[in-house]
């Protein structure tokens, strides 16, 4: 709803809506859910509400491409880190078309779709095989199963940038041939974002599971960032609370890469 993000993989976060409904172990203890019921808003139950955001919010995007074309420096933003922009609820219909034509407008953003529900996106998008250059989609792959449903249908989905977010990380998860995928409309992946569960009930993390899953992609020259190790291992290691301070890693873990694309100015 802001500018200020301390989600260390993106710079601003834009929200056109607040809540969703939760499909896999990953949204167990979900921090939107948590985030959302601080200010009173229970808008994270299948059927119910969803919360639209301001005028002065949707302005916010313009303002950044505005500013990052001053620049010459493309800007990334993340959406949604409060709803999941492929949900299909009723009442988000609308506002989803009018992200659509915002995110047309605005190619000096790098916007960062994160859903855990791919089977939705080529009946919601508007762009068929030709996305715009500046959208990122990627998944949520918490586990094996979940990689196992959602990495295929990502990969057939022409996205200029498609990632995988291994967080919060509940198991090993082997990438296997998403990596390097022929047949794929542009290859395989081009970026892994992975890290553990943070909060008051996180799950753990283990550090071998972080190791191969990094290890795959680097093995491939897929850009890796390790965003935190999480709660418990954060305790284990003086990582701090969300295990977010890089200096107390192990050095094999302190990847924090982009893809090559995130800096290039619109065509």
């Amino acid at each position: 709803m802001s500018t200020a993000t301390k989600i260390e993989w993106t710079a601003n976060s834009f929200n056109p809506w607040w809540g969703c409904s939760r499909v896999s172990p990953g949204c167990r203890f979900c921090y939107a859910d948590r985030d959302a019921q601080r200010y009173g808003q229970k808008v994270w139950r299948r059927h119910g509400p969803r919360r639209m955001l301001s005028e002065a919010n949707w302005a916010r995007p313009l303002k950044w491409n505005r500013d990052a074309a001053r620049a010459r420096t493309p800007v990334r933003v993340f959406c949604a880190s409060m709803a999941d922009v492929f949900e299909d609820h009723p009442s988000v219909a609308e506002p989803r078309q009018r992200l659509w034509d915002l995110i047309e407008a605005t190619p000096w953003l790098r916007w960062q779709l994160l859903t855990k529900r791919p089977e939705n996106v080529p009946r919601m998008v508007p762009w068929g095989d030709s996305w715009p250059s500046w959208v990122w989609l990627g998944v949520s792959a918490e586990n094996q199963r979940w990689a196992g449903a959602r990495i295929p249908l990502l990969l057939n989905i022409p996205a200029a940038v498609r990632f995988v977010s291994a967080e919060p990380l509940l198991g090993p998860v082997d990438l296997g041939g998403y990596l390097r995928r022929t047949g794929s409309p542009g290859g395989g992946l081009h970026w892994l974002i992975a890290g553990g569960e943070s909060g008051p009930k996180a799950r753990p993390c283990d550090l071998a599971w972080l190791r191969s899953i990094t290890a795959q992609c680097q093995d491939t020259g897929i850009p890796v960032f390790v965003k935190q190790l999480g709660s418990v291992l954060g305790r284990q290691l003086g990582a701090g609370p969300k295990g977010g301070d890089i200096t107390a890693w192990p050095a094999d873990l302190r990847i924090r890469e982009f893809p090559r694309t995130s800096e290039e100015a619109p065509a």
